[in-house]
């Protein structure tokens, strides 16, 4: 898949809940769901791109929803309607949504369901139950009732859906596979669910990158083959591979 680098214009910037931001950007653009690209304030010219998974993908326009954790992503916050974004992607390796049939389960923890709308969307002749947990407040979930058959929601104050985390309620003997994303500690979580059960999981990673070609090693991934590098081996990884933090 061809790599393009430009700038474009924003088409809306709205905060969708307390630090979570949707970004939409005009444009043709292409992507495989679970893949990314690199944005910047084209106004912050100090500050390096940030690696953002792609929410959606239209005709026109590309949506990115993300969390502001640091400058980077602070500064995205501020962008306005009219304003100029750069874009580079897109970029790593994502779900093979292809090879996927029988029962599915999608699992996300916070932001990690960032990138699962594009990929429910894109998954075909397949039974798919979503499965997120939040902190406190939800968003974007009722996006996926045209994709999913079944909405599950945990939030740790248990004002919306069950009360915990949302391991406590996804069982993975019900799929056939399943795809995840969210903090490592969750997905360390559902990996050994799975692996427990014989059910194939692919999770996609979040680390910090710099670059997002491989170049510069910064987010590095442990598996049984050695290190790879998260922005350009994955970020999606059988779950299998991957070698867990004790």
């Amino acid at each position: 898949m061809n790599i393009s680098y430009g700038q474009h214009i924003a088409l809306s910037n709205k905060q969708v809940s307390d630090g979570i931001y949707k970004l939409t950007v005009s444009g043709s653009f292409k992507g495989v769901p679970g893949q990314f690209y690199m944005l910047k304030c084209s106004s912050e010219g100090a500050l390096l791109p940030r690696p953002i998974s792609i929410y959606d993908i239209d005709e026109n326009s590309i949506t990115f929803l993300y969390n502001v954790v640091g400058k980077g992503t602070k500064a995205l916050s501020k962008i306005a309607k009219g304003d100029s974004v750069e874009l580079h992607g897109p970029l790593g390796n994502g779900f093979n949504v292809g090879g996927l049939s029988g029962r599915v389960a999608i699992v996300t923890g916070g932001i990690g369901i960032a990138p699962m709308l594009y990929t429910a969307k894109a998954i075909k002749d397949c039974e798919i139950d979503l499965y997120s947990g939040f902190r406190n407040s939800i968003y974007e979930v009722e996006n996926f009732n045209e994709y999913v058959n079944k909405i599950v929601i945990s939030t740790e104050s248990g004002e919306i859906g069950s009360k915990g985390y949302i391991t406590n309620v996804f069982k993975p003997e019900d799929y056939d596979v399943v795809l995840c994303c969210g903090p490592e500690v969750m997905m360390n979580r559902v990996i050994l669910m799975c692996r427990e059960k014989k059910v194939p999981v692919y999770v996609s990673m979040e680390k910090h990158m710099a670059c997002g070609v491989g170049a510069c090693l910064v987010c590095t991934c442990k598996t049984k083959d050695g290190n790879k590098r998260t922005c350009k081996d994955g970020p999606v990884f059988l779950g299998e591979e991957v070698l867990l933090d004790a």
